[in-house]
């Protein structure tokens, strides 16, 4: 029976194979082509539901969400310096590796790991959308989505008991929604000086991977099991609020600098000045200040016809840059009329200062600070000093990481997030520093003209910024200090935006609106940035920061 059944299969197939290709022949010979008619065009409106969405692909992020805006002008510019970028992108693949790839060899047998081969493919990633922030800090966020669909070709060859295995990496996808962060925004270019990256969701990332041949991804249990640890290595990499910052600028060098504590000086007395006077004495005073902070000088009391006066005279300075600066120390002799003639000066790097140990200055006074002239030998008599340099209390809320990636210049951290300070009242007695940073103000229009400046009043002070002509948004920029021997807990700074006069008007001054802000925010906080809306204005508001610093 079993003979029979191959026999007739055998007779079968010989049959059916000449008999199909000879039907086959005569339809093709004989069968007459139908007519292919030109296709319908119709308007999209005229479309149902079903036919759009079978039509239309998956629609894009700046139409079904106001707040992202297209990009195509960046896709376009990235297709065309994709080939460019996959050559730079490989260069830095293979440098970041090596020495990932380094702490493996000697283990497991591996004798090495190299790439045989980075090509990123022909087909860039496209962005499918941009939403830009505004914030009141001085920084700028973006909010690409980014999709990767490559065709790129990776092979790493891992040499085990000197055998060569080759790992191919294939059919790449990539989906991202990252949070760029472009800050502090400083004035020299670029205008930042820290690329700060993070994600807001996990990423999606799909890939084949080919071993000896064979796509190790279609082993089942697999494909998830290597999804879910990559999602969750990101995760915990770059998910926020952990970020990747890379450094584009120097920020001591171009950021504006803040204060850092606080400077000591008592001018205790000076002997054996130069006579100035026609009498033969002199009537000295001191000048001291500080490099770099554009402050005016402060000046201690006259000692009338005195080469030897006594002034142990206190004051306060307030230190950006304690590495850098240096004090100012003048000695003049007053003259009722004309100028005053300077006796002699002298100069005192912070550096030589131990933080909150004061210390005693001899200095021998020159006629400048060129030490090679022959006149700056002359004995011009000696000023005594004491000097003492208080940093603010640190802020220990603040926390970070390093990167432990192989590029140094790179760190990842958790995002500084300032707390609050305690409001116990017994932890906020002390002396500090109020810094006033009165950044810009918007909408402000007056009635005659708009010149706007800003007037800052507090405890009976007076500070105000430069004038910007004919604007109704100006941007100012100007910080103020005020050194206070206590908290300002029930206190308000009051800043009133004016406009000026310039040309032929009636009105010399103009208000453009005031605020009034109670500073018992700002010494809890220890920090508030915020915009505030202006009194007696239709729709201006003014953007300040304020700051409280104790030493």
């Amino acid at each position: 029976m079993g003979f029979l059944s191959s026999l007739l299969g055998i007779f079968g197939f010989g049959i059916g194979i000449p008999l199909g290709l000879l039907v086959g022949f005569f339809l093709f010979i004989y069968s007459k082509p139908k007519e292919v008619e030109d296709p319908v065009s119709r308007p999209l409106y005229e479309l149902d539901e079903l036919s759009l969405q079978d039509l239309l692909p998956e629609i894009p992020l700046w139409v079904k969400n106001p707040n992202y805006h297209s990009v195509d002008w960046l896709n376009k510019f990235i297709s065309d310096l994709w080939p460019y970028l996959d050559k730079e992108i490989g260069g830095m693949i293979r440098s970041v590796a090596q020495p990932i790839f380094s702490e493996y060899i000697g283990k497991f047998q591996i004798e090495s790991i190299e790439f045989e081969k980075i090509n990123l493919g022909t087909l860039p990633p496209i962005f499918y959308g941009l939403q830009v922030y505004e914030t009141n800090e001085k920084e700028l966020i973006l909010e690409p989505s980014i999709k990767w669909a490559g065709n790129p070709n990776i092979i790493l060859v891992v040499k085990v008991l000197s055998v060569p295995i080759a790992v191919q990496l294939v059919d790449l996808q990539v989906f991202l929604a990252p949070r760029i962060a472009l800050k502090p925004l400083v004035p020299a270019f670029p205008c930042f000086a820290n690329i700060v990256v993070s994600l807001m969701e996990k990423p999606h990332v799909d890939f084949g991977m080919k071993i000896l041949g064979g796509d190790i991804m279609s082993i089942p249990g697999l494909y998830h099991f290597v999804q879910e640890t990559i999602k969750k290595q990101v995760a915990s990499l770059y998910l926020w609020p952990q970020t990747l910052e890379i450094p584009v600028l120097d920020i001591s060098t171009v950021a504006v600098k803040k204060p850092v504590g606080i400077l000591h000086v008592n001018v205790v007395r000076a002997t054996k000045l130069l006579r100035k006077d026609i009498l033969g004495s002199s009537d000295p005073y001191v000048k001291l200040s500080l490099t770099g902070d554009g402050l005016p000088a402060k000046k201690t009391s006259i000692k009338m016809k005195n080469l030897n006066p006594e002034w142990n005279e206190k004051f306060k300075l307030i230190v950006k840059d304690p590495k850098a600066q240096v004090l100012q120390l003048q000695v003049y002799d007053w003259d009722k009329v004309g100028g005053h003639d300077r006796i002699g000066m002298q100069l005192v790097p912070l550096k030589q200062l131990t933080p909150h140990e004061m210390k005693e200055f001899k200095l021998d006074l020159l006629k400048d600070t060129n030490i090679t002239d022959s006149h700056s030998k002359k004995q011009r008599g000696q000023l005594v000093v004491e000097l003492t340099f208080v940093p603010f209390k640190e802020d220990t809320s603040k926390y970070s990481g390093k990167f432990s990636g192989p590029i140094e210049a790179y760190r990842r951290h958790e995002s500084e997030i300032d707390m609050s300070m305690s409001s116990d009242e017994g932890t906020l007695g002390g002396s500090g520093v109020l810094s006033v940073m009165i950044q810009g103000a918007e909408d402000v229009e007056g009635k005659c003209h708009n010149n706007p400046y800003a007037l800052l009043l507090f405890r009976g002070e007076k500070k105000k910024t430069h004038m910007l002509r004919k604007t109704r948004d100006p941007r100012w920029n100007e910080e103020f200090q005020f050194m206070l021997d206590e908290p300002p807990l029930d206190q308000k700074v009051h800043i009133e935006v004016l406009s000026k006069r310039t040309g032929i008007s009636f009105r010399l001054k103009e208000s453009l609106g005031h605020v009034e802000i109670n500073l018992r925010d700002v010494v809890h906080n220890g920090r508030i940035n915020q915009k505030y809306h202006l009194i007696n204005s239709k729709n201006g508001m003014i953007h300040v920061e304020i700051s409280w610093k104790m030493i």
